[in-house]
């Protein structure tokens, strides 16, 4: 999501690892990409698309219209895919609903990020895409948003910043 640019050292990974992704619909000359095919174990052919929201983020190019090239680029290159994940990393749930429902029926699945904690609004649309809102985090149970809590606390408390740090336990 959007975070895949904070730690510079991590970019070069980006072009490395074929299924390290970052949102497609950064501009391109980016480094790495925005979507990839894979197969299970059984062989079986996945399409995992990563697109990243317009409302309350970084402006950036048009998830709803970088989906449709993506989908096509998937259809003409990998003909055999039926499987396609799409992680929608964004803040506003609205638009990744809005994204589910442009989507249905053309895509598997539409599983939103970003925010941290799952919603409980997980559905199968009528075009059969399922979709849920926000999977939630991974990463340390005990945590503010897998950051230590005393950390998160003092920047409410004293209403200036501090440097978080990663929680460890659970």
């Amino acid at each position: 999501g959007n975070h895949v640019w904070d730690k510079k050292e991590g970019l070069p990974l980006l072009d490395a690892h074929p299924y390290l992704l970052r949102p497609a619909n950064y501009p391109d000359g980016n480094p790495g990409r925005g979507w990839c095919v894979s197969e299970t174990a059984a062989g079986v052919p996945v399409a995992v698309i990563n697109l990243q929201g317009q409302v309350f983020m970084t402006p950036i190019e048009n998830p709803f219209r970088t989906a449709d090239a993506v989908l096509e680029a998937i259809t003409t290159e990998h003909p055999g895919v039926r499987l396609i994940l799409v992680d929608m990393h964004a803040e506003a749930t609205s638009e990744k609903q809005a994204i589910g429902w442009y989507l249905d029926g053309r895509v598997t699945a539409v599983l939103g990020t970003h925010t941290h904690v799952p919603t409980a609004d997980e559905r199968i649309l009528p075009g059969g895409t399922a979709l849920q809102t926000d999977v939630g985090m991974t990463g340390p149970y005990e945590s503010i948003i897998g950051m230590r809590p005393a950390k998160v606390l003092e920047r409410f408390l004293m209403n200036t910043p501090r440097p978080f740090e990663p929680a460890k336990r659970d």
